[in-house]
């Protein structure tokens, strides 16, 4: 399609109500010479993101529709017949994994993914989808709401067990978060599955609130509301420079983490301009952009340190993830974490 014939680019309004999406569902259908991508992205990061493909690409509308990786990928699934989105952008392996095989995807190489690290670049040829970055996970505990109530710092996931945190720690829900599933899984390679769901037992008696976003458990643990928040590196960060009282730990044990993609729609009406965007989702800039709050990035040579963060330690900590299997046995965990702890998760936003 001649750039003439293209519309410019229309930013979505970016209210980032608590639901997360910038677009509704009903108006995300795909229209010529328009791109609806689905991201499982923060909400800032999205913002950014949309105002950087605006000023490379001026003459692509795209229509962002955002939330966490847990409620993406059910969308994705309902509308697996019917697709909605042309592309989806930082949506966790294990789920990518799972789609692929149900052949969601439309095959497309894109350009420039041979200068990425092997790991982040599909086996498949023509590749059906391409790794981004990476994130991990990490404890924020707030100092001054913990030395108010003579609470010690945790050094490890089994600290999290001791009864003195009780009603003091929250985390992701992990049928929601992919950070939520990063960190069960994490526990279930670290430990063995017998003694994850043990530890998971204890931990559930200190819990006080699943949420359904990765980032919130660190943000209510920066505003004092409980002094744990099971969560990331990146918003510890970020919080941190901002002048929240926490500190960003990496537990002793080893941390998860998993990889965010990208991919093109099977069944886009917008295949030239989904290529474009795919294309530019690995460019060198993106990836820049990328690495400001990634634990590590494609193309490792542009990863930064995370201001107030041990990215030396959050690096050394990650262990060796096997996404493949993680992605077969995804939906067993989910259903047997949900089925054993539900009943503390936070109700969601309709």
């Amino acid at each position: 399609m001649k750039n003439s014939q293209r519309r410019t680019f229309r930013n979505i309004v970016l209210g980032f109500l608590g639901s997360g999406f910038i677009l509704s569902a009903s108006s995300s259908i795909a229209i010529s010479g328009e791109l609806t991508v689905y991201a499982a992205i923060d909400a800032d990061k999205v913002k950014n993101l949309a105002e950087m493909f605006k000023a490379d690409h001026p003459d692509i509308k795209v229509n962002w529709v955002r939330d966490s990786t847990g409620i993406i990928h059910s969308r994705m699934m309902a509308e697996k017949d019917n697709p909605r989105a042309d592309a989806v952008i930082g949506m966790a392996a294990t789920s990518m994994l799972t789609m692929d095989s149900l052949g969601m995807f439309l095959p497309y190489t894109p350009k420039g993914v041979e200068n990425l690290d092997k790991k982040y670049r599909d086996t498949q040829q023509p590749n059906h989808w391409v790794g981004l970055y990476g994130w991990a996970g990490a404890i924020c505990f707030n100092t001054v709401e913990a030395k108010k109530l003579g609470l010690p710092a945790p050094k490890s996931w089994e600290d999290l067990l001791n009864p003195i945190y009780k009603g003091q720690i929250t985390m992701p829900n992990p049928a929601s978060s992919g950070t939520g599933f990063l960190d069960v899984s994490a526990w279930i390679q670290i430990m063995g599955e017998e003694a994850a769901w043990s530890y998971m037992d204890k931990l559930h008696e200190n819990i006080a609130s699943y949420t359904h976003s990765g980032s919130k458990p660190c943000n209510q643990a920066a505003a004092g509301e409980y002094v744990v928040g099971v969560s990331w590196p990146y918003r510890g960060s970020k919080l941190k420079q901002k002048g929240a009282p926490i500190e960003v730990i990496v537990p002793s044990e080893g941390i998860g983490w998993e990889m965010q993609a990208a991919a093109i729609m099977n069944g886009t009406k917008n295949i030239e301009d989904a290529k474009i965007f795919l294309d530019w989702s690995i460019s060198d800039k993106t990836l820049e952009f990328y690495s400001k709050t990634a634990s590590v990035v494609a193309k490792p040579e542009l990863a930064k340190p995370m201001p107030g963060v041990d990215s030396k330690r959050v690096m050394e900590a990650m262990i060796t993830q096997d996404f493949g299997a993680m992605a077969v046995k995804k939906d067993a965990i989910v259903s047997k974490w949900r089925s054993r702890y539900e009943a503390k998760s936070e109700p969601k936003k309709k």
